[in-house]
């Protein structure tokens, strides 16, 4: 058989031949001053926000609304200013803040005494799941009655429908987290001899973080959520509260510029956690043990 049966053959389609080394393409450039700052994750936000408040701003002047029906972002921050240097608004956040404290701090120990027994036994997690089943979606509005019937009016009543806010969200979160942890780890904590709470503490906790700080914030915001809107019901029944009965207060006089400073920082506070306390947590944990982009 003569050489040129083993020839390469080459279709007419393909061009062959040495390619030479790519000098004249930058692989490397600076990063406009534009680039710089849409990379930054503050920055994009803050853009955000701007342009909300740009709209608002340019619908009330367009619009020409009465304020009494929907005021302006100027005149609602200028009432806010004023709740503010009064200390009127100190004093409501103090309120709620405080009692916001203690249901969640409270929810958060029921949570984990229900993960410990979830985890501990297995009656303890088909326990768990039946429960958060059957609480999960009550909504923690529905038992104001009931709140208002046990404990009367006052903090006590509150803190018992921010903890139902706070308990089953952070309890699905978490156990649906450590029921995703493989079995691989697993099986190291039992070559260590870890069990009950180190095994937790030292093998579950850390490899279902994500879902725990995803619950803390999903906790978080329905625990804000439910005690604005309950402080509405026991603040206007008590004629006392935080920001809920401010809001409830001003709107009962047709003080809208008020209920929009009051609601405007409900929205500051929530995203004063989630930007910087939450996002603080992310950073130091998530991000750094490459869980999270």
């Amino acid at each position: 058989m003569s050489d040129k049966a083993f020839e390469l053959y080459i279709r007419p389609e393909f061009e062959s031949g040495e390619l030479g080394a790519a000098t004249d393409v930058d692989v490397e450039r600076e990063l406009s001053l534009w680039e710089k700052f849409s990379n930054i994750n503050a920055v994009r936000k803050f853009s955000i926000l701007l342009g909300l408040v740009a709209l608002w701003q340019f619908y009330t002047w367009y619009s020409n609304v009465e304020p009494l029906l929907f005021p302006s972002f100027f005149l609602s921050l200028e009432t806010l200013w004023k709740t503010v240097l009064s200390g009127e608004m100190f004093e409501k956040i103090g309120i709620t803040i405080y009692v916001l404290l203690l249901g969640y701090a409270a929810g958060l120990a029921f949570a984990a005494l229900f993960l410990i027994f979830a985890v501990s036994t297995r009656i303890g997690s088909d326990f768990l799941s039946t429960m958060t089943a059957m609480f999960q979606p009550l909504p923690a509005i529905s038992l104001l009655p009931l709140a208002m019937l046990w404990f009367g009016l006052g903090i006590p009543a509150l803190v018992f429908v921010t903890i139902h806010s706070v308990l089953w969200a952070v309890s699905l979160s978490t156990h649906v987290g450590f029921m995703s942890v493989s079995e691989t780890l697993r099986m190291v904590g039992r070559n260590y001899g870890l069990s009950g709470i180190p095994y937790i503490l030292k093998i579950l906790v850390p490899a279902a973080f994500g879902s725990i700080l995803t619950g803390l914030k999903i906790g978080w915001a329905f625990a804000w959520r439910t005690l604005i809107g309950a402080e509405l019901v026991f603040g206007a029944a008590a004629g006392n509260g935080g920001l809920g009965w401010m809001i409830f207060e001003k709107g009962d006089n047709l003080d809208t510029e008020y209920v929009f400073a009051a609601l405007f920082m409900v929205i500051v506070i929530g995203l004063l956690v989630e930007n910087v306390i939450f996002r603080s947590v992310e950073i130091r944990t998530l991000q750094k043990w490459g869980m999270q982009r």
